[in-house]
């Protein structure tokens, strides 16, 4: 093996290392919020709050029917239930319209960004708990919770983020 390659392999060895180490709380984040059925919220980089179920309980609980398109499969009407995003950070004293956008961060690294806008419109934006009056199991059980961003403009789901971990106002 040439000297070049040896190098470029012992950088690259040295890269993943760093960036493992870098990321080993974030697994252990994803499995807590996971396990614990809790939604982290930041702030600019800092986190503000730990949601809980008993948490989200205190809120107004919406019920609605939305309607699944897949290409895989027939569209499905579901029973959802869950909470306003914009209640929620509300219920923690935050005021969205000083941010410029909503990130919501999924345990398995989908990651989604919402306007301020779309999150307080009426009506649009939910984190549901249950669906079909069962409620929504961990991806460990085969589920799409224990918590989901359900965007009812969105048509065909595609923004949508289950598995929710983090909820980050920037």
């Amino acid at each position: 093996m040439s000297r070049p390659v040896a190098i470029a392999i012992g950088a690259l060895v040295l890269i993943v290392g760093v960036f493992a180490y870098l990321n080993a709380g974030d697994v252990e984040d994803r499995h807590a919020s996971q396990r614990e059925a809790e939604i982290y919220i930041e702030v600019d980089g800092e986190r503000i709050a730990t949601v809980d179920f008993s948490a989200m309980q205190k809120l107004e609980e919406h019920e609605f029917t939305e309607t699944l398109r897949s290409s895989e499969a027939a569209p499905r009407d579901h029973i959802y239930v869950g909470v306003k995003m914009r209640d929620l950070l509300q219920h923690y004293d935050l005021s969205v319209q000083e941010h410029e956008q909503i990130i919501a961060r999924a345990a398995d690294g989908y990651t989604v960004a919402l306007t301020i806008e779309e999150v307080l419109e009426e009506d649009n934006v939910y984190v549901v708990y249950e669906e079909d009056g069962e409620p929504l199991a961990p991806k460990e059980a085969g589920g799409s919770g224990p918590y989901m961003v359900l965007i009812r403009q969105d048509e065909f789901g595609q923004r949508w983020t289950k598995f929710l971990m983090e909820i980050q106002l920037r």
